[in-house]
């Protein structure tokens, strides 16, 4: 039976960056097409919280927990319920690992950007990243990809 990951998409090279880019990882698509034993299975909780792409750019606001855009929009509850489904189809899937784009208000495992939009990242993680972990989800970013035991 193959083994469940749930993977951002946009690290896959799909277009769901909220630029309308993607953020694809040669080094993970390549290993994802040698390892048939694995089903991988891309999201982008913004896209499943309603948000379309391309998107203004949002960041967590450390104070408050809110996620905004850069002219105050509150795009909170769309996260929280891309998050949610997130999870959902982690569930569904039997997927008891994700691999998250880091820095993402959404997906950030390790660092997201403090709120500011100058670019500052802090340790913290993305509603999505933070929602499956509490689930028993293990998390991990593209960056801790060269240090994961498969």
């Amino acid at each position: 039976m193959k083994k469940s990951i749930l993977v951002s998409a946009c690290l896959l090279g799909v277009n769901c960056k909220y630029n309308g880019e993607n953020n694809a990882q040669k080094k993970l698509i390549d290993y994802f097409e040698s390892h048939p034993d694995y089903c991988f299975i891309p999201i982008c909780p913004e896209q499943l919280g309603g948000l379309p792409t391309p998107r203004k750019p949002c960041e967590m606001q450390q104070s408050s927990q809110k996620v905004l855009t850069q002219d105050g929009e509150d795009k909170t509850f769309e996260y929280q319920k891309g998050a949610a489904e997130a999870l959902y189809i982690a569930k569904l899937a039997g997927a008891k690992l994700a691999i998250l784009k880091e820095k993402s208000p959404s997906c950030g495992v390790h660092f997201i950007y403090d709120g500011t939009f100058q670019s500052i990242k802090i340790a913290g993680q993305g509603v999505s990243a933070k929602l499956l972990s509490e689930n028993g989800i293990e998390i991990i970013s593209e960056e801790d990809l060269d240090e994961f035991n498969w």
